[in-house]
């Protein structure tokens, strides 16, 4: 079997958390100086919060979105505007405040600087409408990673495996000597036609999401 010589993360729900609504809606509230919502508007507003890119395939199922800034902003406001109740003001502040709310899991930075350590090139490709070079930052991630493939810049998203080739290019490497890791079993796995190995960690709950695994993969 050819040693792995680099690896590829998906983004969200793989080295960070998408954080709690909760904290999200109580950041968009502070931003427009609003007081909180009623007990009944939080609880659903909450819990389509908490599965809101699946309540986005709604209205976006080709994952367009993700191609273009403009696009991806578009999408997030039509699919707040399916929950009744939600302003256009709220909706602008909820994306406005979304990243932030964005937190490396536990064990993220241990698995990359681990992989560092032993001389593995990083990347990092991502499904996604808005720059998240700034979260990588501000969670400690962007000094280990090599490489950032973002699908809006680049005009294909995952499954396709062109974008998985994007990233091959910059690492300099062959899928046969790479290792895919992913929460999806649907868009991450588009590079296995080009001989990447696939590791997927499921959408998981809490600080920690497993990472150590890849580590003794490689």
């Amino acid at each position: 079997m050819i040693k792995i010589e680099s690896v590829i993360f998906d983004f969200h729900s793989t080295l960070v958390d998408g954080g709690e609504p909760g904290d999200w809606i109580d950041a968009a509230l502070g931003r427009l100086g609003r007081p909180g919502l009623p007990a009944p508007e939080r609880e659903a507003l909450i819990a389509y919060l908490d599965h809101l890119w699946t309540h986005a395939h709604t209205v976006d199922p080709k994952s367009e979105r993700d191609l273009s800034a403009d696009r991806h902003r578009d999408v997030f406001s039509r699919t707040m505007a399916l929950l009744p109740g939600v302003d256009d003001d709220l909706t602008a502040a909820l994306y406005d405040t979304m990243t932030a709310q964005w937190r490396a899991f536990e064990d993220a930075r241990p698995a990359l600087r681990e992989l560092k350590a032993r001389g593995v090139r990083i990347a990092v490709l991502s499904n996604v409408g808005v720059d998240i070079r700034g979260c990588l930052a501000q969670n400690g991630l962007d000094v280990l990673v090599d490489e950032v493939v973002l699908s809006y810049e680049v005009g294909v998203v995952k499954p396709d495996p062109a974008i998985f080739a994007v990233v091959l290019e910059r690492l300099g490497t062959t899928g046969e000597a790479t290792l895919m890791v992913g929460d999806s079993g649907r868009d991450d796995v588009g590079g296995a036609s080009l001989g990447i190995r696939t590791l997927i960690l499921p959408r998981t709950r809490g600080p920690v999401h497993g990472l150590e695994a890849v580590v003794r993969l490689v």
